[in-house]
């Protein structure tokens, strides 16, 4: 009996159709790839062809090439996969028969949710061999491990865990002496000075404080119009993508393409801006200039000026870019301009919503996200403490008055600065710092404030 029952069991644990359907939406389009990329293993599918067909497109996907019926065939021939005719009918049968369904989203979550059962069978199936084989064991130890892998199993994915105390202590053991380690050769070989623990934020004074943008760190930038948040995003991109070389994806979402381009060229070659857009350079400049986009072009700068974005579509933009391109960074520019899904939300609510999404992006893909914000004209931002809640660094780009130039004694000590960078909230370490910088508006420059030698 317990035979029988167990075959009916075993047949309910797989959906062949659920996996074609996730399969053929990946061949025929790439918001399916995206979406499957990002929720799915090859462990998920119950067919083994399905999981050779899945990872064959992920690969494809990965190296920016449409995973196509005959692209996958391809790659399979290459590594010598599909041999069987068999095999090769099972693709043609998913790619022919199977449209473009809209529902990606709930073909996958079927997926996941037999992956899952068949977890929970496994679990089942060794629990019961083993109180048949050892019928005097502890039932408490038992108990208490079948309850953590039931929880695992119904709170998280295959690839999360609990911590338990020992692994935390290991943990909180190994940082601890690895960062001793770490400060005796900071004394002994780097003259006290901390190196970065993330990317560089192209300012020597926000990098010693902050010591870098890290994975996972969701950063707002605010400004009022026409202050600098542009500067400040293509500033950072510089010292990522192109003096680091690590790669930034920026999503513009008001410039053309035309318009950043020029812009690159000023900040690279440091020639005036409005000279470049009207062309009122001579030759050596433009000389100049052109040398300059040689260093632009052997970077990790990737731009996507998108109008209708989308807190939803910044989702699926990453999530491509992090599978093909591996990026490190997205700068959003910025989250005033995207499109407003629900208008019976308010702005703070809006703005609020965005932000979390960005951090949980931040997080899942462990890259930085960086969200460029617009400040009122008395400073403040509208819905700044539930953003301020969620960000792990906030910053504010604010010019010097004249008055408080002439005022400020500690501004004495610097040479021509006209910017600050405030920093309002900073996780890992000093918040409620003004540091001193100078915004070269024509060249679309920013440095550090350079101190006066006395």
């Amino acid at each position: 009996m317990f035979i029988e029952n167990y075959e009916k069991i075993r047949e309910n644990l797989y959906d062949l159709e659920s996996e074609r359907r996730v399969l053929s939406a990946m061949i025929h389009a790439e918001e399916a790839c995206i979406e499957a990329h990002s929720s799915l293993q090859a462990s998920d599918f119950y067919s083994p062809k399905h999981a050779t067909i899945f990872e064959l497109a992920c690969n494809l996907y990965e190296r920016d090439i449409k995973p196509t019926y005959v692209e996958i065939l391809k790659e399979g021939h290459s590594l010598g996969i599909f041999t069987n005719p068999k095999d090769i009918e099972e693709l043609k049968y998913i790619a022919e028969h199977y449209i473009d369904d809209e529902n990606i989203k709930y073909w996958i979550k079927k997926v996941k949710d037999k992956s899952k059962l068949r977890r929970f069978e496994t679990f089942l199936r060794r629990s019961y061999f083993m109180l048949a084989e050892n019928p005097e064991s502890d039932a408490e130890e038992i108990l208490l491990s079948a309850e953590e892998e039931l929880t695992n199993l119904t709170a998280f994915d295959i690839d999360e865990k609990i911590d338990t105390p020992a692994d935390l202590a290991k943990l909180g053991y190994e940082e601890v002496e690895k960062r001793f380690i770490r400060f005796k050769e900071i004394k002994e070989l780097h003259k006290g000075v901390l190196p970065l623990e993330g990317l560089p934020t192209g300012f020597s004074y926000l990098d010693h404080i902050t010591l870098g943008y890290k994975p996972g760190d969701l950063v707002i930038l605010g400004a009022q119009t026409g202050h600098g948040k542009t500067a400040f995003a293509l500033h950072t991109a510089k010292a990522i993508a192109v003096d680091f070389g690590k790669k930034v994806l920026y999503l513009n979402t008001e410039m053309s393409r035309t318009q950043i381009a020029l812009r690159w060229g000023s900040i690279l070659s440091g020639i005036e801006h409005e000279r470049i857009r009207s062309g009122d350079i001579n030759e050596t400049e433009l000389s100049i200039i052109f040398n300059a986009y040689s260093k632009l072009r052997d970077s990790g700068f990737y731009s996507y000026p998108c109008p209708n974005l989308t807190p939803e579509k910044t989702v699926s933009i990453a999530r491509k870019f992090k599978a093909q391109k591996n990026i490190d960074m997205m700068i959003i520019d910025y989250v005033g301009r995207m499109e407003k899904q629900d208008p019976k939300l308010s702005e703070w609510q809006i703005l609020e919503q965005i932000v979390k999404t960005q951090k949980m992006l931040a997080q899942n893909l462990q890259i930085v996200v960086m969200c460029l914000v617009q400040l009122n004209p008395d400073g403040t931002l509208q819905g700044a403490k539930r953003m301020k809640n969620e960000c792990d660094l906030m910053l504010k780009l604010t010019p010097i008055s004249k008055e408080e130039l002439a005022e400020n004694e500690e501004l004495k000590k610097y040479l021509n600065p006209n910017y600050y960078i405030y920093i309002e909230k900073n996780r890992d370490g000093r918040s409620g710092v003004s540091l001193p910088i100078q915004f070269d508006l024509k060249r679309q420059i920013m440095k550090d404030a350079e101190r006066i030698q006395l």
